[in-house]
């Protein structure tokens, strides 16, 4: 997980750096909306790439980069006024990921012009030399064409956490793919509440014929966690090995103080929790949480049974 947070942060700045370069003047605001950041990220990545430089690592050959009043400065860093050209393995791979998005009906306008450009430079006239397409998983199919259409599915559907299989009337809003997997986000109607169902985890579907009005929506491809009123919170503090936890799982931060980054947890069951605390070990505290402590203490023991002496 930090290996992949470090490569995250290390292409994002490679990105700001020849924008802020190009666009004197920036201001923090501008920068922050164009690549995500939050103004305390910035002001990190900026202090990090400060006096970074070529060999020889002379007053000339390191970088500036500061904030002043409201304006992001960039300089002595003319080798990073133009981004790094791809060589032809990575833009083969580029392109490859590009149209495999495309080929799942996903893809922004944005990203399909900046495909097609890439494959001009990359293939040239042979514009068919590369062909991507995904296989589809059952259901995908369907459920598309229902949030095209505004008709409600009723799936059957077994929740990974628990097992439990249930039958849902849903309004499918839209079908993704991402982390190596499919999923239907729409509103359930027995949950009263926007969810997100994994299709694999999709036993059986069904077009009931009756429609909702399609509204349109700006829905980006990631997964989330609606917590609803029958699920458990546990409150749990996470010190420094933990933290990660906060960016894995959709919580609640409550604060961030000297005993550690204090959050509030829920799941539909106690056991998701009870399982990711005994993971954790000495990293996290239980703060509140009855029924995850008392799944807790029979995990605990279960575990233990199995290593007691007949």
């Amino acid at each position: 997980m930090t290996s992949t947070r470090t490569a995250q942060r290390l292409n994002r700045i490679l990105a700001m750096l020849p924008w802020v370069i190009a666009n004197s003047g920036a201001s923090v605001a501008e920068v922050c909306e164009r690549f995500g950041y939050t103004e305390r990220e910035l002001a990190a990545d900026l202090d990090l790439v400060f006096v970074c430089g070529l060999p020889g690592y002379g007053p000339g050959d390191l970088m500036v980069a500061y904030i002043d009043d409201d304006e992001v400065i960039v300089e002595l860093a003319d080798y990073f006024a133009n981004p790094v050209r791809l060589t032809p393995p990575e833009a083969l791979s580029l392109l490859a990921s590009g149209m495999a998005l495309i080929s799942t009906g996903q893809a922004p306008e944005a990203l399909e012009t900046a495909v097609e450009k890439l494959q001009r430079v990359v293939l040239g006239d042979d514009g068919d030399a590369l062909v991507v397409d995904l296989a589809e998983p059952p259901f995908v199919g369907e459920l598309r064409g229902s949030a095209a259409s505004g008709e409600v599915v009723r799936i059957v559907h077994t929740a990974i956490a628990s097992g439990q299989t249930t039958e849902r009337d849903v309004e499918p809003w839209a079908v993704f793919t991402t982390m190596g997997n499919w999923y239907l986000r729409g509103h359930c109607r027995m949950a009263e509440a926007e969810r997100v169902f994994r299709v694999d985890r999709i036993r059986d579907i069904e077009a009931t014929g009756e429609t909702f009005t399609v509204i349109p929506r700006s829905l980006e491809p990631e997964i989330g966690y609606t917590p609803g009123a029958e699920d458990v919170r546990a409150t749990i503090v996470l010190r420094d090995a933990a933290r990660w936890v906060a960016d894995y799982y959709p919580v609640e931060v409550v604060r961030d103080g000297g005993d550690g980054l204090v959050v509030r947890f829920s799941a539909s069951d106690p056991l998701v929790v009870a399982r990711l605390l005994l993971r954790l070990g000495s990293a996290a505290d239980l703060v509140e949480g009855e029924a995850v402590a008392a799944t807790l203490e029979e995990l605990r023991s279960k575990i233990l049974a199995s290593y007691a002496p007949d």
